[in-house]
C-alpha cells in the first residue's frame, strides 16, 4: 500500500468518526417505531423561520418580505428515526393560526406517540394589503412577485367580489408557503432525526384544500411560476430540495385549488392526478357546509378509486350520532375521534412499528 492510499484510508476513518460522533446517521431503510400511548415527553419550538416571503400592509405600494413560520413538536426521545407530520391550519385563506387549541393537541398526540408534528402558518388575505378598486392591469402590478400574472388575471373571471379575488390570489399564496415549509422541514431532517421516507402531510379546511394541492400537483407547480428575479424571497426557499409525500390527511376540504390551477394554466380536468399520488384519509361530516360540501370528499373518493389508489373516508357525526359539518374536531366515526382514526390509517398504510 502507498503512502497516498495509507493517508486516504485515515482520513475516510476519521471522517466516519466524526460523522457518527457529531451528525447522527438517519437509517432511511429502518421503519420508524411510534408508541400506542402518549409515552414521550413533548418538546416545542415556537415561530422558526422557514422562509420570507413577499407581502403588502394597509399602506405599501410594493410588496415587504415577511418572515414565515412554523411550529415543530418533537418527542424527547433518542430515536434517530423519526415520522414526520406537516399539518396546515384552516381559516378560509383569510386568517389562521398554527397554534390553534385543536391544532396543538394534535401535535402532542402525534409528537408524544413518536412523530415530529410540524404546524405552519402561511400568507392570507392579511397579507395582501388593500386592493379594493383595483384594475386588473392594477393588480397585476401590485402582485408581482407574489402571484402569477396569469393567476391574477383568472381571479376576477368567477369573482363576485373583491373579497373573493383576494382569497383566490391567497390560494396561491398559501400553496407557495406549504411547498416552501415542506422543503424546509427535508432540508432540516437531520436536525430533527426525520426519516423523509415517512411524510405526512395533512390539514383542515382550507389547510386540507392546501394539503390535496401539494400532494397531487407536480413539485414545480406553485414554485417555477414566479422567478427570483421577480421575487428574491424564493432563494430562501431551500429551492433544491424535492419531497415524497407517503400519506395525506384531509378534514373537511376539497379539491377546488387544483381545478382552479387547472383553469389558470389549461389543463386537462384531474390532470394533475396519477396512480403515484400520496395515500389519502378524509374525514368530512355530512351536514350542510357551503363552504366545503361532502360532494368533495366523495368526487375525491371517485378520482382515487379510478385510480385504484388507496383511500379511507370517515364519514364524521357528533358524539351522539347526528350529522355534524364544517370545523368537526370532535366528529366520531365507529366510536373513534379525529386523531385515533389518522393514527390508525398511518401506522396501517406506512406499516410503522407500534410499541
Amino acid at each position: 500500500m502507498n503512502k497516498v492510499s495509507s493517508y486516504l484510508i485515515i482520513f475516510i476513518i476519521l471522517l466516519l468518526a466524526a460523522c457518527k460522533e457529531d451528525e447522527p446517521v438517519i437509517q432511511d431503510n429502518v421503519i420508524p417505531v411510534v408508541q400506542a400511548e402518549s409515552n414521550y415527553t413533548v418538546l416545542k419550538e415556537e415561530d422558526i423561520t422557514y422562509a420570507d416571503g413577499l407581502a403588502h400592509d394597509d399602506t405599501s405600494t410594493t410588496p415587504i418580505t415577511v418572515p414565515l413560520l412554523l411550529d415543530v413538536y418533537t418527542p424527547d426521545n433518542a430515536s434517530e428515526n423519526k415520522p414526520v407530520f406537516m399539518f396546515i391550519h384552516g381559516g378560509g385563506f383569510t386568517g389562521g393560526i398554527k397554534h390553534k387549541p385543536e391544532i396543538v393537541d394534535m401535535a402532542n398526540f402525534f409528537a408524544s406517540r413518536g412523530w415530529v408534528f410540524v404546524s405552519i402558518d402561511y400568507r392570507t388575505t392579511e397579507e395582501l394589503g388593500v386592493i379594493q378598486g383595483m384594475t386588473p392591469e392594477e393588480l397585476i402590478l401590485y402582485c408581482k412577485g407574489m402571484a402569477p400574472q396569469e393567476w391574477v388575471e383568472n381571479t376576477f373571471e368567477g369573482a363576485q367580489s373583491t373579497d373573493q379575488v383576494q382569497q383566490a390570489i391567497a390560494m396561491y399564496l398559501a400553496q407557495r408557503d406549504a411547498k416552501a415549509a415542506l422543503r424546509w422541514i427535508v432540508a432540516n431532517s437531520a436536525t430533527y432525526n426525520i426519516n423523509t421516507d415517512y411524510i405526512t402531510v395533512g390539514g383542515a379546511s382550507a389547510g386540507s384544500i392546501t394539503t390535496i394541492a401539494l400532494g397531487i400537483s407536480n413539485q414545480e407547480d406553485f414554485r417555477d411560476e414566479i422567478t427570483i428575479a421577480d421575487d428574491p424571497t424564493l432563494s430562501t426557499t431551500n429551492l433544491n430540495e424535492s419531497y415524497e409525500v407517503q400519506s395525506m390527511v384531509y378534514f373537511w376540504g376539497s379539491n377546488i385549488k387544483l381545478d382552479v390551477h387547472e383553469g389558470v394554466y389549461g389543463l386537462e380536468q384531474y390532470e394533475r392526478y396519477d396512480n403515484s399520488d400520496p395515500e389519502l384519509f378524509m374525514a368530512h361530516g355530512t351536514a350542510e357546509d357551503p363552504l366545503t360540501p361532502y360532494e368533495e370528499a366523495l368526487e375525491l373518493q371517485s378520482i382515487y378509486d379510478s385510480l385504484g389508489i388507496h383511500n379511507q373516508l370517515a364519514t364524521l357525526t357528533k358524539p351522539n350520532g347526528g350529522p355534524i359539518g364544517h370545523g368537526a374536531w370532535n366528529g366520531v366515526f365507529n366510536g373513534k375521534g379525529l386523531f385515533e382514526l389518522t393514527f390508525d390509517f398511518l401506522v396501517e398504510r406506512q406499516s410503522l412499528n407500534v410499541e
